[in-house]
């Protein structure tokens, strides 16, 4: 079990696999395919969504053991999404609507600086945070982004959890 620190791969995740002393089997920029998977040179499709950086390494050091002696490998995430239940989702009239990395201790004014601020056709105070709790139960939350973001009103700057979505609606005029 890692801690809740540990950064997991995702689907769609970059990343970097070095093999110490092997240039032909390291590969770099290699995406990670919607089912997880990563394929290598002499290790083909091996899960890598799910596991940290760490993990999948130790994992490809195994494989690669029946080809090259005492293989040492290191796995760098170079642009990353993360598994989607470690995403904050911002939809609606944000200037640039998408999901993010969870970070921890991730607050609503993170998440809108990380969205590009509200567009200006936005209802900011008319924004709610969806947080999902199992398969059946939710909450919605109110944000008023409008306050917080033009007024300072900390208040407003609630504590995000992994697997929220911000939705931001458009203003009727």
């Amino acid at each position: 079990m890692t801690a809740s620190s540990d950064y997991v791969i995702g689907a769609a995740d970059v990343i970097d696999v070095f093999v110490y002393r092997s240039p032909d089997l390291s590969m770099q920029g290699l995406a990670v395919r919607p089912d997880g998977r990563i394929s290598l040179p002499l290790v083909e499709d091996i899960v890598a969504a799910g596991k940290t950086p760490t993990k999948l390494a130790r994992e490809v050091e195994n494989k690669l053991r029946k080809y090259v002696q005492d293989p040492t490998v290191t796995v760098i995430v170079r642009n990353f999404v993360g598994p989607l239940e470690r995403q904050i989702r911002v939809i609606g009239e944000a200037a640039e609507p998408h999901a993010i990395p969870y970070r921890d201790h991730m607050t609503a004014l993170d998440v809108v600086i990380e969205s590009k601020g509200l567009t200006k056709f936005a209802a900011g105070n008319s924004a709610v945070v969806i947080r999902r709790y199992g398969s059946a139960e939710q909450k919605t939350i109110k944000v008023r982004l409008n306050d917080l973001v033009k007024n300072g009103d900390i208040s407003q700057n609630i504590e995000m959890e992994p697997g929220d979505t911000l939705i931001i609606p458009e203003t009727w005029f």
